[in-house]
């Protein structure tokens, strides 16, 4: 079973595009709504409600999570893989692996591994702006990752703390969209009104406001699908590690949440496209 975690609904844009491309396999949709949002939270906090997160969901079933969340991802990941995952490792007969949603995204900037509508996309890009909550901010990784491939590169960061609740309560598109505005203004007024080649939504729970960000960007910048670019990655994984890939007769997702499953489900069905139904995440 492949299991997918976020805080809150935004995950749920990544799970749409990964369900697609990979029918007739079993999912698990784990958010942590009780605690949404995990963006404004310190360090440790994220890391220690990731790794319970993570915990159930292997005690669940399942072999392999990702992360759909930019803030765990940013914050959590590697101290998971490096510290925690090796002593679960040594005590199971099956091998686990957590994996995240940043890095897919970086190697495509930096065409490490991936391209973008099969074209180098940094043949000739060299600002690239992150949108993203307070703590993935804080923690660098976006810059870090990028200057590893692609020294050359500037990354601008732009922290968007208020974002997520709004998205979460079901704020209007006018209440998102001057929001969305205001934040684009003091990310150009950072770069002199320079433009950025590329633009990285860097939290899942913004694929659902693409289209304002679009319209609050000048001349049409390139803002990358993060539910594509992640899945292509699932799909290439799953390619090379056949043991994680098992096939089912049909598709079959089960959702959990630690919040009121019945506005969890509400919301939900928003995010994913479709009527969706959570359960309560049994402790």
């Amino acid at each position: 079973m492949i299991g997918l975690f976020d805080s809150g609904f935004g995950g749920l844009t990544i799970l749409r595009a990964v369900v697609n491309a990979l029918p007739h396999r079993h999912f698990l949709y784990f958010g942590d709504h009780a605690t949404v949002p995990y963006g404004n939270r310190e360090r440790e906090d994220i890391y220690q409600l990731t790794l319970n997160a993570v915990e159930h969901m292997f005690n669940y079933g399942c072999c392999l999570v990702i992360l759909a969340c930019n803030t765990s991802t940013a914050t959590s990941l590697r101290r998971l893989q490096q510290e925690w995952l090796p002593l679960i490792n040594n005590n199971n007969h099956q091998q686990r692996r957590i994996l995240g949603i940043l890095v897919p995204i970086v190697e495509a900037i930096t065409d490490a591994k991936l391209t973008f509508n099969n074209s180098k996309i940094l043949k000739t890009k060299q600002l690239i702006a992150v949108f993203a909550t307070k703590q993935t901010v804080l923690s660098n990784a976006y810059p870090l990752e990028i200057s590893k491939r692609a020294s050359e590169v500037t990354v601008i960061q732009q922290a968007c703390p208020q974002l997520v609740d709004l998205i979460e309560t079901g704020a209007t598109k006018k209440k998102l969209f001057s929001l969305v505005c205001h934040y684009v203004d003091v990310l150009l007024e950072n770069t002199k009104k320079k433009l950025p080649d590329i633009v990285i939504l860097g939290c899942t729970h913004y694929n659902l406001i693409a289209d304002l960000f679009a319209t609050a960007l000048p001349n049409n910048i390139e803002i990358l699908s993060q539910p594509n670019l992640v899945t292509h990655s699932l799909v290439d994984y799953l390619r090379r590690h056949p043991e994680f890939d098992k096939l089912t007769t049909t598709t079959s997702i089960q959702f959990l949440t630690t919040g009121d499953p019945n506005r969890t489900s509400l919301f939900g069905s928003i995010f994913f496209g479709s009527s969706i139904t959570f359960e309560k995440m049994k402790q």
